[in-house]
């Protein structure tokens, strides 16, 4: 079989499918033999290479660039500064993507203006990489530097409301009750603050852009993006050009984790390049230049709960300092969790930023929540040790049966199934209530579990649909998959609905000129795109009711209810008769059927509702005090997210999300001289992640769940939740191993052979 590396399609034999059926990527054979191709390695006739030259001073002005050296090596282009650039708009709005938050967003070589290490500040353009590289270490830059800050900690006093605000952001909501009061009069209190580093994301593929300058002028641009149509609405206007003459496309994405959610610099100087000296031309950024723009923010958290000696809350104060640029006020929901999670009448909630000489931090793989639960979480169990309590018992006792901010129901919410189902997998009714009862050899045992939230989210999006006579259905959208089995799920959705083999299906992606699709960002793919391409397959499934009916012996006066799709064919229950769906269309449609779809999300009814996704975490762990060594020896975690699609793919994004738990429990954190400004282990031999060795056998429950409300399938996303409260347990399990209570991440050894924790 010849594979389309940009349309993957299923095996044959895969035969029919329904929605839930466990199935394998069918991408898989076009990545694994590597006729996947990703945004550095698509080529042009006379392709020119641009390596990027970065300073190293967190704030200034560029006094001189001094180009005359790399200019004189043999294969050098152009090197392009904020000199020499091409014509480009320079209003904050046209650098404006879709998911910028508010204030100036940065625009690369603009201006004299240093804002943060690491900023761009030319790029060498050459005929081969390994020239324009060599040429990069020749260009010379005189900074004059001024005083920076980058330190959140030593100025925390200036923090402020976020006054510039993102579309999707909730601030916290006003104070309910009176917690302060309740807080003081209570017999049972936590008080504690908790500190989580800057984490960057690393994905596998690096950011790059490889802009193709055709002869008509027009850009067609394969960019490293978790949205096709936002980088070329950036292209766009940036550079004042009509959209028709950009097209942008992104059909496999090696990794993102909310990284590609904003086009990056690469994308810009790329096309600043392609238009500058009129040919086409790739950026591909190093390892370590991805230490160059957003991150996961900096935050410092502090949480009050309060329990009665029955231990029901009775107050709930959560506050959140987290770090953004001096341009822009990027915000996350970090607090807002605090007074939804658990039932209590006071509850107060703050959260501000503090500007700092860096690059505006960005979305990371479940933003705010990460944070904001695992810290609840971790107070949680605290809370529970105080009054003596199982902590699984605390939370519930106080099960939150409906959102008390907003006095509204879920539209479902299946979690105290998820904490009974995990908690019997794990064996939970054998663990010692109180820490330090259990040891093996050298190790302490601890299990320690918490609780995972995330929004289940419905954008907008349309679906093109065509079945032809042969019974081959194509679906178009411009989603993107990043690695989270998009084009299996979307093609498994349009396979059951038209009661196709998988086969016969194939799902495009991946391309701005397709029709409108959402980023893929916040779990919220499924239930937005995979909304629309079940609504353009019912509306060919009515399509071909009709003619049925007009056409087909015993299908007249049929009902739409009762027919069915299945094995290619249509059934009218009641009798019985049948038709192929091939023969239909050759006899009254032509031999063609094509339809689109525009998917609105029902705000009336959903509004009516909270939406969300929840899981229970348990973990086991073994700790080596006098190395402060901790292993992660088990993991459960039970998810209810509505109907799932496909268990493989989804499973195996939990899995991930677990994995990163554990790195952002235990690896992972970028660091900073704060004398120079810059961030010092900016490199895989130095940031560490958790590797195959830290990771267990994952065991991964999906309750059964159903939600009309959030999507036409009864589905909700599985990207975020994987990852959130996992790092909590295992913080909660150091502490029932050991008895000391780490309250920042990551755990490093240090931190747990310490005497004094906190």
């Amino acid at each position: 079989m010849t594979v389309d590396a940009q349309q993957p399609i299923a095996p044959e034999g895969t035969g029919a499918v329904a929605i839930g059926t466990p199935l394998p990527r069918i991408d898989a054979l076009a990545k694994v033999t590597g006729t996947a191709r990703y945004a550095a390695e698509h080529g042009a006739a006379d392709l020119l290479h641009g390596v990027v030259v970065n300073t190293v001073v967190a704030r200034g002005r560029i006094r001189s660039i001094d180009t005359q050296a790399a200019l004189a090596l043999e294969g050098v282009v152009e090197v392009i500064t904020h000199l020499n650039r091409p014509k480009m708009r320079s209003m904050d709005l046209f650098y404006k993507d879709m998911t910028a938050p508010a204030g100036s967003p940065f625009k690369p070589l603009h201006d004299d203006e240093i804002h943060y290490s690491g900023q761009p500040v030319a790029l060498v353009v050459a005929t081969t990489l390994e020239v324009a590289r060599y040429a990069a270490m020749l260009v010379r830059i005189e900074v004059e530097s001024r005083p920076h800050e980058t330190n959140l900690l030593a100025h925390r006093d200036r923090a402020k409301t976020p006054s510039r605000l993102k579309a999707g952001y909730s601030p916290p909501p006003k104070p309910r009750g009176d917690a302060e009061s309740a807080w003081q009069a209570a017999p049972v209190t936590v008080d504690a603050e908790y500190y989580a580093g800057v984490e960057h994301h690393n994905p596998m593929e690096m950011h790059a852009s490889t802009v193709i300058y055709g002869e008509d002028g027009h850009l067609t641009i394969h960019d490293k993006t978790q949205g096709s149509q936002n980088s070329r609405w950036l292209v766009s206007r940036a550079f004042g050009l009509p959209e028709r003459k950009v097209t942008v496309k992104n059909a496999f994405v090696g990794g993102a984790f909310g990284s590609g959610l904003r086009p990056q610099y690469n994308l810009l100087l790329a096309t600043m390049a392609a238009l500058h000296l009129k040919r086409s031309v790739r950026v591909v950024l190093t390892r370590q230049q991805m230490f160059t723009f957003g991150h996961r923010p900096e935050t410092w958290q502090r949480v009050r709960l309060a329990a009665d000696a029955t231990g029901r809350l009775t107050a709930v104060m959560h506050e959140a300092i987290a770090e953004t640029s001096r341009r822009e006020d990027y915000v996350e929901v970090v607090v807002n969790w605090s007074g939804q999670l658990y039932a209590c009448d006071n509850v107060k909630l703050d959260y501000q930023l503090v500007e700092l000489d860096q690059y505006s931090p960005i979305d990371m793989r479940a933003p705010g929540a990460a944070h904001g639960v695992h810290a609840l979480e971790v107070a949680m169990d605290e809370l529970a040790h105080a009054a003596g309590l199982d902590p699984l018992a605390l939370r519930l006792r106080n099960y939150a049966e409906r959102d008390s901010a907003k006095d509204l129901p879920f539209s479902t919410k299946a979690l105290r199934q998820c904490y009974d189902q995990a908690a019997r997998r794990f064996g939970w009714e054998r663990r010692p209530l109180a820490p330090r009862q259990m040891r093996e050899g050298h190790e302490w045992v601890g299990w320690g579990m918490a609780t995972g939230t995330w929004d289940a989210m419905q954008m907008f999006a349309r679906a093109r649909a065509t079945l032809d006579e042969e019974g081959r259905l194509v679906v178009e959208s411009a989603a993107t998959d990043i690695g989270t089995g998009t084009y299996t799920a979307m093609a498994q959705i349009a396979a059951a609905s038209m009661g196709l083999p998988l086969e016969h299906v194939t799902f495009r992606l991946g391309d701005s000129t397709l029709p409108v699709a959402p980023i893929e960002g916040g779990s919220s793919h499924v239930s937005t795109v995979g909304s629309a391409v079940h609504g353009v397959c019912e509306k060919l499934r009515k399509s071909l009711w009709k003619r049925a009916k007009q056409h087909v012996p015993g299908f007249d006066g049929a009902r739409y209810a009762d027919l069915e799709f299945r094995s290619g064919q249509i059934v009218h229950l009641p009798s019985g008769a049948t038709v192929p769906v091939t023969q239909l269309l050759r006899e009254s449609a032509g031999g063609r059927l094509e339809d689109k779809y525009l998917l609105l999300p029902n705000m009336l009814k959903q509004k009516k509702y909270i939406r969300a996704v929840h899981s229970a975490v348990f973990v086991e762990v073994r700790v080596d005090e006098a190395l402060g060594t901790v292993r992660v020896t088990r993991v459960v975690s039970a998810v209810a997210a509505g109907r799932i699609i496909n268990p493989v793919t989804a499973r195996s994004q939990i899995i991930g999300g677990v994995v990163w738990g554990i790195g952002q429990a235990l690896h992972e954190e970028t660091l900073s001289d704060h004398a120079l400004g810059r961030f010092m282990n900016h490199s895989l031999g130095e940031y560490h992640i958790a590797s195959n060795a830290d990771v267990p056998e994952v065991d991964v429950l999906f309750v059964e769940e159903d939600d009309r409300i959030v999507s036409r399938m009864g589905a909700k996303g599985v990207g975020e939740i994987g990852i959130v409260g996992v790092a909590a347990a295992i913080s909660n399990a150091v502490f029932h191993a050991t008895g000391k209570r780490v309250r920042s991440t990551p755990m490093t050894p240090d931190k747990v052979m310490a005497r004094e924790m906190g």
